[in-house]
């Protein structure tokens, strides 16, 4: 106990001391969050604006619903190049009875937005017009509380990677510092374990973690981005404390490999950055081919991403941990003991 306390205490202050380190760990996902936090402060609460020609029924009950902004235009020509442009997503042109609308393929969100919009007015509209009642009724509405914000889809994913990140790196550039100056062969010499070793510097890496958590939603629960955390929010703790299990031992391998504490960040940086952008960090993958969904349900991130979103946010219980912490822990026995078969203790 008295190695794993000394142990424990220098890797704890060699974290703090390194000035890079607490920026990667700290600031530099802490900027990713802040950053999306404010471009999608608002989203869903600005209209999407069209172009208009002409007026009519069908235009004055879009107007009375709110549902999209005109800009209007006395030329149709006029109207049509904003579209051409890349201005505006797509121009409604009335003539009478009947009703265009051109819209801008390359800006496939909005303009689908808008063609939804348009063909229900326009749909209803025609239903009145036959005088009778209709048929079919529908109601559209969120499963999710009403009160959600961007913030609360951002910070689990944010956070997920600032945990990934500060594991691999962690376990990867001290693995090879300490390899390199022959700190661990002085540790292989000493009467000191290698289980000491090992659950000394995981217990530095969960305890940053934990910190990073506390901190990220801190930050994220501000009223300016105004986080608000599901009843199970606690079941985060062991979604954190297993990530940091199994990134560690990703990074153990990595650094198992690297000569260089630059060779051990190149690599590190290959393996954690595409696996952020594969796993639903920065933008969802529901909408990705197939193949490219599969491929993402390999990485651990991918399931510690939905694990963190369905606590979070999504108010699930402790059911929801079941996949994520079997994938985490099958993840972190298969890696670390290939990361134990070619680990060296000196160069």
């Amino acid at each position: 106990m008295t190695a794993f306390k000394t142990l424990s205490v220098a890797m704890l202050k060699g974290f703090v001391r390194d000035k890079a380190t607490l920026f990667f760990t700290f600031l530099f996902p802490l900027m990713f969050l802040i950053i999306f936090g404010l471009l999608l402060r608002d989203a869903g609460e600005d209209r999407t604006k069209i172009a208009l020609v002409g007026d009519g029924s069908v235009v004055s009950a879009l107007r009375e619903s709110g549902a999209l902004e005109f800009e209007s235009y006395d030329d149709e020509n006029a109207a049509v190049r904003k579209v051409q442009d890349g201005d505006l997503p797509a121009a409604l042109i009335v003539r009478g009875q009947r009703i265009d609308l051109r819209f801008a393929q390359s800006d496939q969100v909005r303009s689908a937005t808008v063609v939804g919009i348009v063909n229900g007015f326009v749909d209803r509209a025609n239903l009145a017009a036959t005088g009778q009642p209709p048929t079919f009724t529908f109601t559209a509405e969120k499963v999710e509380d009403a009160t959600l914000k961007p913030i609360q889809y951002l910070t689990p994913g944010i956070l997920s990677w600032g945990v990934a990140v500060s594991a691999v790196f962690g376990s990867a550039l001290t693995l090879v510092s300490w390899r390199r100056k022959q700190v661990l062969r002085r540790i292989r010499l000493a009467p000191i374990s290698t289980t000491s070793v090992l659950s000394s510097r995981i217990l530095v890496s969960a305890g940053v973690a934990l910190v990073q958590g506390v901190t990220f939603i801190g930050v994220a629960s501000l009223p300016v981005f105004g986080l608000r955390l599901s009843g199970a929010w606690w079941l985060a703790i062991p979604l954190l404390l297993l990530g940091t299990i199994a990134f560690f031992a990703l990074g153990m391998l990595v650094g198992a490999f690297a000569k260089t504490e630059e060779a051990a960040s190149a690599a590190a940086n290959i393996v954690v950055l595409p696996m952020a952008f594969l796993s639903g960090t920065f933008f969802p993958v529901d909408q990705a081919p197939a193949w490219l969904q599969a491929v993402s349900k390999a990485f651990p991130l991918r399931h510690m991403n939905d694990g963190m979103l369905d606590v979070l946010v999504r108010g699930k219980g402790i059911e929801a941990l079941a996949v994520p912490a079997a994938v985490l822990v099958g993840f972190s026995l298969v890696v670390g003991f290939l990361a134990s078969r070619v680990f060296k203790w000196e160069e």
